[in-house]
């Protein structure tokens, strides 16, 4: 078990350096002066000078390289470009708005497509299996950003039933909870029509296994087999993509987070991207980039401990 991890671990570190090297060199190739892209075009020779020097710009690329991988050993992302506070400062400060909203996608998107995908189990091959999937289908294709603008002026402008923007005043848990509502709605969603779907083939695949044949010959109920034996062994072959999508829906609320005017990663880095500030767009997609590699080994190991077939490789 420590033997996998350890494996798991390395490999994310390598994933990590790549990310940050590919980011790196992303950062250089982009047209035109990025000191002119940063003050504006009416900046003078001396200020583009002095921020070239204060970014280290004006260093060979090589040696930019090395310095950042430098910082980023020391888990130093850098400083923001305007208020020269440090990076990793400022994304711990908006971190918990972004896991919050995750959370709470992650918890209803999750339970409610456990439940359709049992529901489409219990009526496999007729109408309601049918029903099920075109339903599912159409929670996947619709983007994330069409649900919330659909979503903000229909509850929140039509009916005036939700909050519009913002996360609710500090303090507050019931206007947080109901400012909630509608991004996590938005963000889940998608995922949904995913875990619905997943579920349905697992379930399937589990129910021709043999011992649901025997428990069937034992005259158990179906409705048991289904729901303590078959889902039981579904859940432990979707995990790892369940706990994925849980790092996916933490990267993938920018654009829920611009839309209902959240503070978050997604909001930060969309402005860092408008103010072209570099090293916090830089800062924040790393982090999210760590985020997600962190979510992929808790449900590498959370799946080998409950399958020692994983941890041996077979």
């Amino acid at each position: 078990m420590i033997t996998f991890l350890l494996r798991r671990t390395a490999l994310a570190f390598v994933i990590l350096l790549i990310v940050a090297i590919l980011l790196f060199s992303m950062m250089h190739m982009i047209p035109g002066d990025p000191t002119v892209v940063a003050l504006g075009p009416r900046s003078t020779p001396e200020m583009r000078e002095a921020f070239r020097e204060l970014m280290g710009l004006d260093r060979p690329v090589l040696e930019q390289l090395a310095a950042f991988l430098g910082r980023l050993a020391h888990g130093d992302l850098g400083q923001d470009v305007w208020s020269r506070r440090p990076v990793l400062t400022m994304i711990l400060e908006v971190l918990p708005y972004t896991v919050m909203l995750a959370f709470a996608s992650f918890i209803w998107a999750v339970a409610f497509g456990i439940l359709l995908g049992c529901v489409a189990v219990v009526h496999h091959g007729k109408w309601g299996d049918w029903l099920i999937g075109l339903v599912s289908i159409a929670f996947v294709a619709v983007p994330s950003f069409v649900v919330a603008l659909y979503s903000l002026l229909v509850f929140a402008v039509w009916l005036n039933w939700l909050p519009a923007i913002g996360a609710g005043e500090p303090g507050d848990i019931g206007a947080q909870a109901r400012s909630l509502i509608l991004p996590s709605f938005a963000v889940g969603l998608g995922w949904v029509g995913y875990v619905s779907r997943l579920v349905r083939a697992a379930m399937i695949e589990a129910m021709g296994e043999d011992y649901v044949r025997t428990l069937r010959s034992y005259g158990v109920p179906e409705t048991r087999i289904i729901y303590a034996y078959a889902l039981k062994q579904a859940l432990l072959a979707i995990l790892s993509v369940i706990a994925v999508g849980f790092g996916g829906l933490l990267t993938g609320s920018v654009f829920a987070e611009i839309v209902f005017t959240r503070p978050g990663l997604g909001k930060m880095t969309y402005d860092a991207v408008m103010s072209r500030n570099f090293p916090l767009v830089m800062g924040t997609v790393l982090f999210t980039s760590g985020l997600y590699v962190i979510c992929m080994i808790l449900a590498d190991a959370v799946t080998a401990w409950l399958d020692p077939r994983v941890r041996s490789g077979l």
